[in-house]
């Protein structure tokens, strides 16, 4: 599971607070509404959920990735710094992640142009693929479709079961009256798909706009180690921290504009590590194209 999938499947698909005057300002004002119900307050939450994969398919964007590795006491010990154009696509596996720099130094057009080429060939190889299964065996493709669906929707009816809820605070967040909710997983509670037994030993906190019920800001924190492949390829140790930070673009869709990752693992059973990583998402520009794109001149056909 991706970072931004861990996230979005964290309550809802999923540092936005406001200046201290601005917050000041709506606590001191003689208005003092009390919190929303808690069960309603989720139902408008729920009732708002949707993917953002149709709309963020139609934005491009840049990322830029910070790696921080650590030694024992936590200072760095190499800083890795790179950027990159994202194209993305309804089909996931044809998201293209274009890298333009590395540590502060951007790509010749040489490697620019062994990316595209290399892109170029797996899309068009893609497209060969899907039309053939359109053509051939259209029931298999409109079944895997309605499985992916009906496991996403699992999910999210998994997350309202398996966490305790309670509404924190209200807060003024880049101008939206927000509510803070703490969310817990139940002792008890035993997951019942893949997604809820890693959901199972997070616990956390979500901003959420009174607006809209959608995400602003998500801090989680790893209560139990999380292992892969038994333990033998890597853990991650209980303790690690993620925080996701999102806001409005174009009055129509939340995106991501921020995410923190900070993290002591093992790796193959020998490797220590600790490392601190940060995501920026910027320059998000509309465009509308097909999930295949050229990229002569850098820019994606229209």
């Amino acid at each position: 599971m991706s970072m931004l999938r861990l996230c979005a499947s964290i309550l809802l698909f999923c540092h936005a607070y406001a200046p201290a005057t601005a917050y000041a300002q709506a606590e001191a004002s003689p208005e003092i509404r009390p919190l929303p119900e808690l069960s309603s307050f989720l139902a408008r939450v729920r009732d708002n959920l949707k993917s953002d994969r149709l709309l963020l398919s139609q934005y491009t964007y840049n990322m830029k990735t910070t790696t921080r590795h650590l030694d024992g006491q936590g200072r760095a010990k190499k800083t890795e710094t790179r950027e990159y154009e994202v194209f993305p696509s309804l089909d996931e596996d044809l998201t293209y992640e274009r890298l333009i720099s590395e540590d502060g130094r951007a790509l010749g057009a040489g490697k620019l142009e062994e990316q595209d080429r290399k892109y170029k060939k797996k899309a068009d190889a893609r497209a060969r693929k899907l039309a053939e299964e359109r053509k051939s065996h259209p029931e298999e493709r409109r079944a895997r479709e309605a499985e992916e669906n009906r496991k996403e929707q699992e999910t999210i009816e998994e997350i309202f079961k398996l966490y305790e809820f309670a509404l924190l605070r209200r807060e003024i967040a880049d101008g939206h009256s927000a509510v803070w909710i703490d969310f817990t997983p139940k002792a008890k509670y035993r997951p019942q798909t893949k997604d809820g037994e890693l959901l199972k030993k997070l616990r956390g906190r979500a901003l959420i706009s009174e607006t809209d019920y959608q995400v602003i800001r998500v801090d989680v924190e790893l209560i139990d180690d999380l292992s892969f492949g038994l333990g033998l390829l890597a853990r991650v140790h209980k303790g690690a921290k993620l925080a996701f930070a999102r806001q409005k673009v174009n009055s129509e869709i939340w995106l991501p504009v921020e995410a923190k990752f900070a993290a002591s693992a093992r790796a193959l059973l020998l490797k220590q590590w600790r490392v601190e990583a940060t995501s920026v998402y910027s320059n998000y520009r509309k465009f509308t194209v097909s999930s295949t794109y050229d990229f002569m001149g850098g820019k994606p056909a229209q």
